[in-house]
């Protein structure tokens, strides 16, 4: 389909895969403002609920390290558009077992069902890559980056609303959304992945979660690129583990006035993706956008961390949104250096990275949060979990220049 003059099709593929991503966000953040309390109601505490929102953290991202390279493989294998629609009818369907479970085990069964579903994420990449060439894949990938954006700032805000009518209402109201996507891809989505360039045979030894990472390393590019990949999203995590605590203790915002600094970050997120992201590449290349926005993302880590006042943390907000470039940046690059047989692999290698991620950052940033506010710091210093992800970033900056070049010829077919 890449190159195809016919572009209808390969819009309305697009478009759908967008609104895959977008359905898929908005449902989870349905959940964010009610399965804490819903939690809490089979604990009986908050701190009980606290223990068991971490357990689910890291269980729910554990088996996306697992599931994410199995579904690559097999979209490599057996093509993009089944995986992708059994993951909408999945995630469709453990919504429902959310929305009725009776016990806090329930519950938790249904979060390891939502990241094995949830793991498409890598399939969509790979579609992308398929019906976009590789000149505008940058471009398209920022369309996946704001549908993230936007359903972060709708969906907790209608979870929120509908929580207050009924705790597990938003459950019922997520578990419609994916299942109406089911049924439009059903009629809609069509095939991305040619016959001719799926793998021959589906291998269980490439798809297991440690094997794929040995994959990355087949090609020594991508392995620097996915190091950026990991690092980022280690950093990108300092926002949930510790922004609402460190909103009450620096500057006294409550639930109310955090939820809304969260909805902005996401709406700078969605217009640097919508608005910024194509011209940039296309100005610039992928390589220098990659290295200015993990620049940014650094610079306005470091204005979070000093920032003594709510109205100069704000300030930080536009420069650190701007971090926004280097995901689609990264993807562009990485999309580049295999073929088509090879990008489920690659998406779902890359997923795992961001699964390890989600599993180690949060109690990183806590514990670091925790300490520099406590009698035990050296320093006052609840900046500290910021400084922490601007390190990390300055790290992925000096890899990225390393690594971040354009594929060498041919380089795009080897496997």
């Amino acid at each position: 389909m890449t190159g195809s003059t016919d572009t209808t099709p390969r819009k309305a593929a697009l478009a759908f895969i967008f609104l895959v991503v977008l359905i898929d966000v908005l449902a989870f953040g349905l959940i964010i403002p009610v399965l804490p309390h819903l939690v809490e109601e089979f604990t009986g505490s908050a701190s009980g609920a606290a223990l068991w929102i971490g357990i689910f953290g890291t269980v729910f991202a554990a088996i996306q390290f697992v599931s994410a390279p199995i579904q690559g493989a097999l979209s490599d294998r057996y093509g993009r558009r089944p995986v992708i629609l059994l993951s909408c009818l999945g995630l469709g369907i453990d919504f429902i077992i959310m929305a009725l479970a009776p016990t806090l085990w329930w519950l938790l069964l249904a979060r390891v069902f939502s990241g094995v579903f949830s793991a498409s994420f890598s399939t969509a990449n790979a579609y992308i890559a398929d019906i976009t060439a590789p000149e505008q894949r940058a471009k398209s990938f920022g369309l996946i980056g704001a549908a993230f954006g936007v359903g972060f700032i709708i969906g907790p805000v209608i979870g929120g609303w509908l929580g207050e009518i009924d705790l597990r209402l938003p459950f019922w109201f997520a578990a419609a959304l994916a299942l109406l996507n089911f049924c439009y891809g059903l009629f809609v989505l069509p095939e991305s992945l040619p016959l001719e360039k799926r793998s021959a045979r589906f291998d269980w030894s490439s798809a297991r979660p440690h094997a794929s990472l040995l994959f990355l390393r087949r090609y020594p590019a991508i392995w620097g690129l996915a190091a950026v990949v990991f690092i980022a999203n280690l950093a990108h995590y300092v926002y949930p583990s510790v922004f609402v605590l460190f909103a009450d203790v620096r500057y006294g915002w409550g639930p109310r006035e955090a939820s809304w600094v969260l909805a902005l970050v996401g709406v700078c997120s969605v217009i640097v993706n919508v608005l910024v992201i194509g011209r940039v590449v296309k100005a610039f290349g992928e390589r220098r956008a990659l290295i200015f926005g993990l620049s940014c993302g650094v610079v306005g880590f470091v204005v979070y961390a000093f920032a003594g006042q709510g109205w100069i943390f704000l300030l930080g907000l536009p420069i650190s949104a701007l971090w926004a470039l280097a995901a689609p940046a990264t993807q562009a690059l990485v999309t580049q250096q295999v073929g088509a047989d090879m990008q489920g692999r690659i998406q779902g290698a890359l997923m795992s990275l961001v699964s390890v991620a989600g599993i180690v950052a949060p109690i990183s940033f806590a514990s670091v949060f925790g300490l520099f506010i406590s009698d035990r710091a050296p320093v006052e210093f609840p900046g500290a979990p910021w400084m922490l992800a601007a390190a990390f970033l300055l790290v992925a900056v000096a890899i990225a220049w390393r690594h971040a070049r354009p594929p060498s010829e041919g380089a795009a077919g080897s496997s």
